[in-house]
C-alpha cells in the first residue's frame, strides 16, 4: 500500500481497545459488508496526548456480498486505502478521512477522522433534520456524485443508500464505503463485484435487469433519487424487518413516491413544510427532482451535474446561500 505511507497501521487489539471490544453500545450501524462503530484514540497513535473521536468500520466476512470480496482476502482494504489517500480525492470534504487500517486476518477495518453524530440511514424518519440542514446534506451529497463522476475515468459507487452515509457533528454528510466502486484509479468493475448484488431498496431497477453486466453513472443517480425522496418525505425502509421481502419493496420510497406523485405536487414531510426556512415553490422543485432520478429509463434521468445546478436555483439557497445552519438549528448537538 504505497499510497498510504503516512496512514497508521492497526492491530485487531488496537480497534478492539478503541471501540471497547466492538462494544454494543459503540455500534452506530450496519453496512453491507460489516458495520461501523463510535471509537476514541488515546495518546501514542496520533503523536498527541488527548484523546480523539473517531470513526471505525470493520468488514465482516459473513455478511452477504463480502464473501465474494474476499476473493483476495485483502483487496477490500487495499482499495480502500488507495482511493482515500489518492491525492486527487483524499482533500474532498463529503469523503472521509483515513487515519490507519488493519489488515489482519481475524479483523479487517479501517479508522476515519470523523467525530460521528450518526447515519443518514438513522436520521431521516427522524425529527432531529430541519429543512435547511435537510437541503444542505443534499447539495454536498449531489456535489459528491458530480465531482467523482466528472472524472476522465469517471468512479461509481453503486453502493449509494443512506447507511453508507454518516453526519458528523457539524451535519456535514460523509461517504464511508466504497465495496462497490469501479472506475478511476480502482479500475473496471472486476467480476466477483458484479455478482454482488447492490444495496435493496437503492439499486436500479434498469440495470438490475440486464443482470448486472453492466453499470453507469445514472445508476448513482437513481440511488441519490431514493435518497433525496426518503429525506424530503422523512420515510425510510428496513428490509431485514419485513419478514416477506416481496410485500416490503412496496414500501420502499421510490415506489410509494410514484404511487403519490402528482404533476406539481409536493411530497415534502408536513412537518418540514412548516420550518420557517422552507418555501412553497423548492418543495414542488425538489420533489419533481427527485422523481426524475427514479425514472425507470436512465435516459430521462438528469445528471449530477444537472442535479447540483437544480438544487442550487432553490429559492433556499438564493436566499440563505449556503443554509449553514445557525446555532437555533444545531439541536442535535449533546444528542
Amino acid at each position: 500500500m504505497d499510497s498510504a505511507a503516512n496512514i497508521t497501521v492497526f492491530t485487531s487489539g488496537d480497534l478492539r481497545a478503541c471501540t471497547n471490544d466492538f462494544h454494543q453500545n459503540n455500534l452506530i450501524g450496519f453496512t453491507q459488508f460489516g458495520k461501523l462503530y463510535r471509537g476514541w484514540i488515546r495518546q501514542g497513535f496520533t503523536g498527541t496526548d488527548q484523546v480523539r473521536d473517531v470513526t471505525v468500520k470493520v468488514w465482516d466476512e459473513k455478511s452477504a456480498g463480502c464473501s465474494k470480496l474476499m476473493h483476495d482476502e485483502f483487496l477490500v482494504v487495499k482499495e480502500e486505502v488507495e482511493f482515500l489517500t489518492h491525492p486527487t480525492l483524499n482533500d474532498y470534504p463529503n469523503l472521509v478521512k483515513l487515519i490507519g487500517y488493519c489488515c489482519e486476518k481475524e479483523v479487517k477495518g479501517v479508522v476515519y477522522d470523523l467525530n460521528p453524530w450518526d447515519t443518514l440511514q438513522n436520521l431521516t424518519v427522524k425529527d432531529y433534520l430541519n429543512w435547511v440542514q435537510r437541503v444542505n446534506v443534499l447539495v454536498q451529497l449531489a456535489g459528491l456524485l458530480e465531482f467523482l463522476h466528472n472524472k476522465e475515468k469517471p468512479y461509481l459507487v453503486l453502493n449509494m443508500n443512506a447507511s453508507h452515509i454518516i453526519l458528523d457533528r457539524d451535519c456535514k454528510p460523509k461517504l464511508f464505503d466504497f465495496g462497490l466502486i469501479s472506475g478511476g484509479i480502482i479500475g473496471d468493475m472486476t467480476t466477483p463485484k458484479k455478482q454482488i448484488p447492490t444495496s435493496i431498496g437503492f439499486v436500479d431497477p434498469f440495470f438490475a435487469a440486464k443482470g448486472g453486466r453492466y453499470w453507469h453513472t445514472s445508476c448513482d443517480v437513481y440511488s441519490f433519487g431514493v435518497i433525496l425522496l426518503g429525506l424530503i418525505a422523512k420515510r425510510g425502509f428496513e428490509l431485514e424487518s419485513v419478514e416477506e421481502p416481496q410485500l416490503g419493496l412496496d414500501n420502499l420510497v421510490q415506489y410509494w413516491a410514484k404511487k403519490e406523485y402528482k404533476p406539481n405536487c409536493s411530497l415534502v414531510h408536513r412537518g418540514l413544510q412548516e420550518d420557517w426556512s422552507y418555501v412553497v415553490e423548492d418543495g414542488t422543485a425538489i420533489t419533481e427532482l427527485g422523481m426524475r432520478c427514479v425514472e425507470f429509463f436512465p435516459t430521462n434521468r438528469p445528471t449530477m451535474k444537472n442535479v447540483v445546478e437544480s438544487l442550487e436555483g432553490l429559492m433556499l439557497l438564493q436566499r440563505f446561500g449556503d443554509a449553514r445552519p445557525n446555532k437555533r438549528e444545531k439541536t442535535f448537538h449533546g444528542m
